[in-house]
């Protein structure tokens, strides 16, 4: 099949191309939006960051929630603008390989065929899950590495929906030992709007302007009770205050950080560093000029709306290491690591903590890999060695992988065409995929 479109259908970005590609034609928003100036829900044909529209306290539609397929309605009016308007596609001369999350419920598979073969008359399909793709790509990145050697890795997902640790063997995910935690990019982004809007101005319906500072502003503590001894302090002893200015929908429309590069100040800090050597290095940074910015924020209108960050921004990507500390009933991230782990064969352990593989875009944090790798090592046998990689690009490691499938002599054996759609119904076809 030459023509083949592969979709990303993730529940924040859709990223979608056709197959053997290296890179996706398009990544959208997999949401409607609407701003205050319109009175209809609009598609998005670029990145929110990108769009030059304001979109000031504008309402979102998703569907996908939790990861999951919720409204095949809303779905089927995104794709159907992503293949007429974006790719300008042929759905019935074309080939559809798409993502979908590990253990979808019967009723979700069957509305997702009915949207790829009845609405929109896709030739065939097939349907793979992210963490074989991620492995399938990282061992034709690596082809001498020790994933491609033993065929086996632990896929890592940080998605917008929710995180897994998936282990892979010979391409294949094996799903008894999948491990998920019910927090993702939407859930950090939700609690940085709960701390905002109670220690300094209400935010809560801003969802897009707080997905952008906590893009730009938020980092991973590696001594959380050091940071948040030092988010206490005043004026410049503050290695973590920030000031990001709101937007006025006058002269600017995006939100922007004040001084970026003070912003930056906390990434001087090593693990393990004293109060005494903080101090060191933030006087250090001081000598450099990091401060000395008089001059460029006397630019600045200081009476636009705008307000501080200190402990909120290291606290938020905390909630994925320890989400106990802050009432839920979920494990941390290191923690559903090994748990993935031991629930594998003895023999394939030490393969799988050496091939740990970080994918999504909350591993997009600063110091998210030392950080992990710090809360696992202590839970892990001391025989055993632990390697974190990090993907290229963790945003589009998925739809690489899928790319690679679909360019692939295997891709002729998966796919199931429409007219064995027709005849064996949604239950028998789904066998194909080994799900």
């Amino acid at each position: 099949m030459s023509n083949v479109v592969v979709l990303d259908n993730g529940g924040g970005f859709i990223k979608a191309g056709q197959g053997g590609e290296r890179n996706p034609a398009v990544v959208i928003p997999n949401c409607l939006y609407r701003p205050l100036t319109s009175k209809k829900f609009l598609h998005p044909t670029t990145t929110f960051s990108s769009s030059p529209d304001d979109l000031t306290s504008a309402a979102i539609r998703r569907p996908i929630d939790r990861g999951y397929l919720i409204n095949p309605d809303l779905q089927r009016d995104i794709w159907s603008h992503l293949f007429t308007s974006l790719l300008h596609v042929t759905p019935s001369s074309s080939s559809l390989l798409l993502t979908e999350p590990l253990f979808s419920l019967p009723s979700i598979q069957r509305s997702t065929d009915e949207l790829v073969f009845e609405d929109f008359g896709f030739s065939s399909l097939v349907v793979a899950d992210s963490p074989s793709l991620v492995h399938l790509y990282e061992t034709s990145c690596r082809p001498c590495g020790l994933v491609s050697e033993a065929q086996c890795s632990l896929v890592v997902d940080c998605g917008f929906s929710f995180t897994q640790a998936a282990p892979v063997f010979q391409n294949i995910t094996l799903n008894y030992g999948v491990k998920r935690i019910d927090l993702g990019g939407k859930a950090l982004t939700n609690y940085l709007k709960e701390l905002v809007s109670y220690r300094a101005i209400n935010v809560m319906d801003e969802t897009l302007l707080m997905d952008d500072v906590k893009e730009k502003l938020c980092f991973v503590s590696l001594d959380v009770e050091r940071d948040l001894q030092f988010a206490r302090k005043h004026g410049k002893d503050n290695l973590f205050r920030c000031t990001y200015v709101l937007p006025d929908g006058v002269t600017h429309t995006k939100g922007y950080v004040k001084d970026p590069e003070a912003a930056k100040r906390h990434l001087a800090l090593t693990d393990g560093a004293s109060s005494s050597e903080a101090i060191e290095t933030k006087n250090e940074t001081d000598q450099l000029g990091v401060m000395d910015k008089t001059a460029e924020r006397k630019r600045v209108d200081l009476t636009k709306n705008e307000f501080d960050l200190t402990n909120e921004r290291f606290l938020v990507p905390e909630m994925i290491f320890q989400p106990a500390d802050l009432g839920m009933n979920e494990a941390g991230l290191a923690e559903c690591i090994v748990r993935a782990v031991n629930a594998c064969h003895p023999y394939l352990h030490p393969v799988l903590y050496q091939s740990i593989i970080l994918t999504g875009g909350s591993t997009l944090f600063p110091r998210f890999v030392e950080r992990l790798e710090k809360d696992l090592r202590p839970l892990v046998p001391d025989d055993y060695q632990v390697n974190i990689t990090t993907q290229e690009d963790p945003i589009l490691g998925v739809w690489r992988g899928g790319s690679l499938l679909a360019s692939s002599p295997d891709y002729e054996l998966m796919r199931v065409t429409k007219a064995e759609y027709e005849e064996l119904g949604s239950a028998r076809c789904r066998r194909r995929f080994f799900r």
